[in-house]
């Protein structure tokens, strides 16, 4: 299981890229613009392997080429004020449910139990990540 910490600021997808004789892992502009982050402070790092698609280029999300620079931010799957039917997959470190919807996007669950499927209104959208409280409880 993975616990998101309340103090997640930003959750992106990249690939590590060489440059120099060192690894880079690029964050949007976006991130920095909307104040999510600020450029030159210093902030931990987690970083997941990905499951399915063994490179970039295999992976059915996306169309862009390895170490591309995409030229439209993906927008989030999920609308503020949407209702949505999803499956909790773990807790978070406040005890939160996590549910993934497309590409991986994760929405945060008031309330919402590992296999759980419930109904969730959307309340707040953020680049890389949702909240949103239970509807009604499929289960």
């Amino acid at each position: 299981m993975v616990d998101i910490p309340d103090s997640l600021q930003c959750l992106v997808t990249a690939s590590v890229t060489e440059q120099a004789g060192s690894y880079r892992i690029e964050i949007p502009r976006e991130e920095v613009e909307r104040g999510e982050l600020n450029a030159g402070e210093f902030y931990r790092v987690g970083v997941l392997t990905h499951t399915g698609a063994s490179s970039p280029s295999e992976s059915p999300d996306t169309d862009i080429a390895p170490n591309a620079t995409p030229q439209e931010p993906q927008v989030p799957p999920v609308d503020e004020g949407e209702v949505r039917e999803v499956t909790i997959e773990t807790l978070g470190e406040k005890g939160d449910g996590i549910a993934k919807v497309e590409r991986g996007y994760i929405i945060i669950v008031d309330g919402g139990q590992p296999g759980e499927t419930v109904t969730v209104n959307v309340h707040t959208v953020r680049q890389n990540v949702a909240f949103a409280e239970i509807v009604a409880d499929d289960s």
